[in-house]
């Protein structure tokens, strides 16, 4: 079995488990993606508040010191304080995070980083330490930086199983009115089960509205989208072409499939495209890519459509193996899917992801199965996104870009996260501070505002089609807004009537006053990872 370190520029693989980089830590270092801005290196400098006070030593030092009240770390580990654990954190940011520089002036005896739930205060103390420095646009430029109980992170990453009723939900605004919305269901799961289907509107959960303006009411419907526990019970109120719809659904173990469809369509001009629903870059995703690509090769397909609009990203080195078999090994040989760049204290660490032209096929963190890929030899590929769309995909986006093939995007705005990280283990906390910022062949990885289709001064922008996501019809339906705009494009070369070619910028609408409401999602499904080839 080959233990190829899928490791280039992006750590492609670090399978999850590998041990973090940064030094220091005793624990297995989940390895993840790549988040938001370009541009690598610390930007210097420290916040108006004042760079946080210097770390009390390597993170080495307080390594699995875990305080008495931390109920996620081994009981023979739990024998030092809440204040050995924040030692840690500190440390362990000064080492990892790209921003290190940026770090605001943080007190962790206060009150808000203290209290009897050990990984609250833990969460609340890394937030603290995140730059606060903002994109072009306003947006906080570290909005993906995050925690994760250990156990959790390694259910989802490795086997991609969560407790849930696999429903992927969809909203128009974080603040009423919310328009939240089924976007697709997982077969064989409690929703399926219950008979709910993509364009189901929310109208409460467990008597919240759907547009409670509350922060009560938010918190009362995040437990009912999310369950924590397998087996919680939560009464739902949807709404489909006028008439209520009242269900109970109970959470259990959802297993996601991350290649839902792959067929081939017939263009009107009898021409043969592809169409690749894909949800997930975990690792059961790999085969069932190469399966699909496989079959598509066989019956000489000539336009891809490559459907990314809830696909929030995952293991880095799956979008580099499909971006090979997208655009072939003669486009991609000796170049560069994405290069990632460090802090300046981690300059040495900057490395090449290349595009992989063979298999892995993890298990246990080893490549099982390391044979050629299948390839499709196209110059051309239309992605369907949205602001869904994030992190690992917006990689295969702009790397495919990086060497001359054309990406027509069809959709919207994607998230904006051109960062990643390698998770760390410390007390049965994973911790995932930013740790580099990607770029592809050509240098380029500014879309810390996301990609957007049209055109503008940015290369951020991609030519393409703005058109919104159509939830009266299922997906793959040739019909579907998206789906059917990418159709025709491929045979015109334009954007279908009433659709708008070129734009400025996507709009986000704009809510009533109120609590904001945030789909939440796995992280193992909305960033960039690294795994060990």
């Amino acid at each position: 079995m080959s233990s190829i370190v899928r490791r280039s520029a992006a750590g492609l693989l670090l399978l999850g488990l590998l041990a973090g980089c940064g030094g220091g830590g005793g624990g297995a270092g989940e390895s993840l993606f790549r988040d938001v801005p370009t541009g690598g290196g610390s930007s210097g400098g420290s916040t108006g508040s004042g760079a946080s006070p210097d770390p009390a030593g390597p993170s080495s030092s307080f390594a699995q010191q875990c305080a008495a009240n931390n109920t996620l770390a081994a009981a023979n580990l739990r024998t030092s304080s809440l204040d050995t654990e924040k030692k840690w954190v500190r440390a362990y940011f000064d080492e990892a995070y790209l921003w290190r520089d940026e770090v605001p002036r943080v007190d962790p005896s206060a009150t808000a980083y203290s209290g009897s739930n050990a990984y609250e205060a833990l969460d609340a103390y890394f937030e603290a330490l995140k730059s606060p420095q903002t994109t072009d646009t306003g947006a906080r430029r570290d909005r993906f930086s995050f925690t994760y109980e250990t156990a959790k992170w390694k259910a989802m990453s490795e086997s991609a199983t969560e407790a849930g009723y696999g429903i992927e939900w969809s909203s128009a605004s974080t603040t009423p009115p919310r328009k939240l919305r089924i976007a697709y269901v997982e077969p064989g799961t409690p929703a399926a089960n219950a008979g709910l289907q993509r364009g189901d509107e929310l109208v409460s959960v467990d008597g919240a509205d759907a547009d409670t303006p509350t922060q009560a009411g938010v918190d009362v419907l995040n437990e009912g989208l999310y369950p924590s526990v397998l087996g919680a019970s939560h009464a739902f109120v949807f709404r489909r072409g006028g008439v209520e719809l009242s269900r109970s659904l109970n959470s259990a173990n959802v297993t996601k499939n991350p290649v839902p469809q792959a067929r081939v369509l017939t263009l009107s001009n009898g021409a043969r495209a592809g169409y690749l629903l894909f949800n997930d870059h975990n690792l059961p995703a790999e085969q069932l890519l190469i399966n699909a690509v496989r079959d598509f090769r066989s019956q000489n397909i000539s336009e891809l459509v490559l459907d990314l609009r809830y696909n929030g990203g995952g293991y880095l080195f799956i979008a580099s193996e499909l971006a090979t078999m997208i655009a072939g090994t003669t486009r991609t040989t000796g170049q560069a899917f994405e290069t990632l760049r460090y802090s300046a204290k981690r300059s040495a660490e900057n490395e090449t992801t290349p595009f992989f032209a063979d298999s892995c096929i993890a298990v246990n963190g080893r490549c099982s199965s390391v044979q050629p890929l299948p390839t499709l030899n196209l110059s051309r590929v239309y992605v369907l996104a949205q602001k869904g769309t994030c992190s690992a995909s917006e990689a295969i986006i702009n790397g495919l870009r990086g060497i001359n093939v054309d990406v027509v995007l069809i959709g919207g705005q994607t998230c904006g996260k051109p960062y990643g990280f390698t998770a760390k283990d410390n007390c049965g906390i994973s911790y995932f501070p930013i740790e580099f910022a990607g770029v592809n062949a050509k240098g380029f990885g500014d879309y810390a505002d996301g990609f957007v289709p049209g055109s503008g001064a940015s290369a951020r922008f991609v030519p393409g089609c703005t058109v919104a996501d159509d939830f009266t019809r299922a997906l793959g339906d040739t019909q579907e807004g998206m789906l059917a705009a990418a159709m025709s494009h491929a045979v015109t070369g334009q954007c279908p009537v009433g659709m708008v070619s070129t734009t400025a910028s996507v709009r986000a609408q704009r809510g009533l006053e109120g609590a904001p409401l945030h789909l939440q999602r796995h992280p193992a499904r909305s960033n960039r990872l690294l795994l060990p080839r």
